[in-house]
């Protein structure tokens, strides 16, 4: 069996392949320099988990099939620089998983938000109805041991990540998978890092448009004017469609499709952006053969990715959800979903700002309005990842400025942010925690308890 080292293996979809691939019979060895959980605990189960952190070059040996480097590791990573001296054949996560569906049908899920939620209602509609197929989700899904799955199934459902591939390969992800069948679920500038501006992020995305293949189609959030405006460049030989969110009520707090069928189904999820993303989903699944009845019957099962709207405790009166919203639109849409859910309770909303471009207060103004709906606004500002990003400090007013929120603090610590969700009034209100972080490893069942709200 192939021998594989991955570089920068506690990435989300780094570990996720390492372990699928482990399960196929590979020879896996990786390393990195921090690696967080649940990637860590993941690993070590499986026996891969590197014995210590850091870079290693002398685990760069010849004997090896290929080594798989990922976005985490720089350009003059000493392992990677191993590698290119002994001419080991060198891949991205994203060309590997290519080299290794080539013949099946390759479905990928792209946009600035909501492709793991669309991803994660497609597997499960999927494995509901048992069918043959292989996936890469970013995400942990109920009723999934593994993130990622490579066998002889005939589909691959791919999760497109528009960040850059490689140190060394700086082209989106999605360009990598050249898929049969393709989903935008929306454009909102993000990465500022790398995508310095608005038209060099979108042309990523049209890039992806353009090179669909004959007979190929494409999916796409037709309410987002700006992507609305991209697909005008799709080839006459590729499919497209465009799709609003599905038809709807809330009843008692809870949302009830108007099926395309005539029937009514309840579900477990809600918000606007949500039900776009299910009728995203749902037009996938018809594509591949999957009527339109049996999509409602499997996604009322459907409880959500971790992390995205994720329930952590509940009471008569409250509940308590935390959520991965980090980019602009993301906030947007989760704080707007939970209030318009439940309007008479108080919603308090809490955002860390973790990521390079949340961070950079050139991408702040991009947040303006973003928690209007909030009653009661906080943001967070680690000075630990902060420290650890090497960004400057984010003043107080610097953050006043751009979000506009009448009732809005700024909290730097985990300590200051409990006590002070400790002081709320919790009768008749929800509590909302949104970052691609930790909060600084604040533990939020426990806070849920302490607040008054039961574990779920």
């Amino acid at each position: 069996m192939p021998k594989i080292h991955f570089i920068a293996i506690g990435g989300a979809a780094m570990h996720n392949l390492a372990l699928a691939l482990k399960a196929k019979g590979f020879e896996i060895t990786g390393s990195d320099d921090e690696i967080y959980e649940p990637s860590k605990s993941l690993l070590e189960a499986n026996g891969i988990l590197p014995d210590a952190f850091g870079w290693f070059p002398e685990k760069i040996t010849t004997d090896l099939d290929a080594v798989i480097v990922g976005m985490h590791a720089r350009a003059d990573n000493p392992e990677l620089l191993r590698a290119q001296e002994l001419g080991i054949q060198i891949e991205s996560y994203p060309s590997f998983l290519y080299e290794q569906s080539k013949n099946k049908q390759r479905i990928v899920i792209a946009g600035s938000h909501g492709k793991t939620s669309i991803t994660s209602m497609i597997l499960h509609v999927l494995k509901t109805l048992n069918k043959p197929f292989d996936y890469l989700v970013g995400a942990r899904i109920e009723g999934f041991d593994l993130m990622a799955s490579l066998s002889d199934a005939p589909i691959i459902v791919i999760e497109g990540d528009e960040y850059l591939a490689s140190p060394i390969d700086r082209q989106a992800k999605f360009l990598l998978y050249q898929p049969h069948i393709c989903l935008i679920s929306g454009i909102a500038w993000d990465h500022i890092n790398v995508y310095p501006t608005f038209e060099s992020y979108t042309d990523s995305f049209k890039q992806l448009i353009q090179e669909l293949p004959k007979a190929g189609s494409l999916f796409f959030d037709e309410t987002d004017h700006v992507l609305a405006d991209l697909t005008e460049s799709c080839p006459e030989h590729a499919a497209k469609q465009g799709y609003q969110a599905h038809p709807s009520t809330i009843q008692d707090g809870q949302t009830i499709l108007i099926g395309k069928d005539g029937k009514s189904y309840p579900i477990q999820v809600f918000g606007e952006h949500t039900l776009k993303n299910l009728n995203g989903a749902r037009l996938i699944c018809e594509q591949i053969g999957i009527s339109t009845t049996a999509f409602y019957e499997a996604i009322q099962s459907f409880k959500g990715a971790a992390k995205r709207l994720e329930l952590v405790a509940s009471a008569e009166n409250g509940l308590f959800y935390k959520d991965f919203a980090h980019a602009p639109s993301k906030v947007k849409a989760t704080t707007e979903a939970l209030k318009n859910q439940f309007p008479s309770r108080k919603l308090v909303a809490c955002l860390e700002l973790h990521t390079f471009s949340s961070l950079n207060p050139a991408f702040l103004p991009q947040y303006a309005g973003t928690l209007d709906l909030a009653d009661e606004a906080i943001i967070y500002l680690s000075e630990h990842a902060r420290e650890i990003k090497r960004m400057d400090r984010i003043e107080e007013y610097v953050v006043q400025t751009y979000f506009k929120h009448p009732s809005l603090r700024v909290i730097r610590d985990a300590e200051t942010l409990r006590n002070a969700l400790l002081a709320e009034t919790w009768g008749e209100a929800n509590l909302l925690m949104m970052s691609s972080g930790t909060f600084d490893g604040l533990d939020m069942p426990k806070l849920g308890q302490e607040i008054g709200m039961l574990r779920v």
